[in-house]
């Protein structure tokens, strides 16, 4: 089962990172964007995460996303979920943070349909990795990110349902 859990969460994950960065862009003034946080997906030069290299936004946004991804993969602790004894389903945990000027991930925050995956997500997200920051006009600013973490839980196998019976 947990094997089936963390390759859900895996697959799922990379894919909704790609996407989650594809998002309408919205106007941003000239004075705000090199003030102001601007969100990843109008950002002139993206930030970028230790290890990624490239010639262009779209590669650098597409290592980005394929680092964090198996960054909150490798970290989110799935045995805090499997505790919950959550029912068989899809959940989807929103997070949001800002990767500042100095490239230090801050205002980790999260939505999830329980606080306890919500605790998870923002524990494993604070711990990204300082990065380079974005610039915008030459000039570093706060870059505004969303992932959202969606992970399935299956029903308990019948050697599982067993051994909680027996416990």
């Amino acid at each position: 089962m947990m094997k089936n859990i963390f390759l859900a969460l895996v697959l799922v994950i990379i894919s909704s990172t790609l996407y989650a960065q594809e998002e309408t862009v919205t106007e941003v003034s000239e004075s705000e964007m090199t003030t102001a946080d601007v969100p990843y997906a109008v950002i002139e030069n993206v930030p970028v995460y230790p290890g990624c290299e490239g010639n262009g936004n779209q590669e650098l946004k597409k290592c980005m996303s394929t680092k964090i991804s198996e960054f909150v993969n490798q970290n989110f602790d799935m045995k805090k979920i499997e505790a919950l004894d959550l029912p068989p389903k899809v959940y989807r945990t929103s997070v949001q943070f800002k990767i500042d000027k100095e490239g230090k991930v801050v205002d980790v925050r999260a939505r999830a349909p329980h606080p306890e995956i919500e605790k998870e997500a923002v524990r494993v997200v604070s711990n990204l990795p300082q990065m380079q920051p974005g610039k915008q006009r030459g000039i570093a600013v706060g870059v505004l990110y969303s992932l959202p973490i969606i992970f399935k839980v299956e029903p308990p196998t019948k050697d599982e349902k067993k051994k909680k019976k027996q416990n």
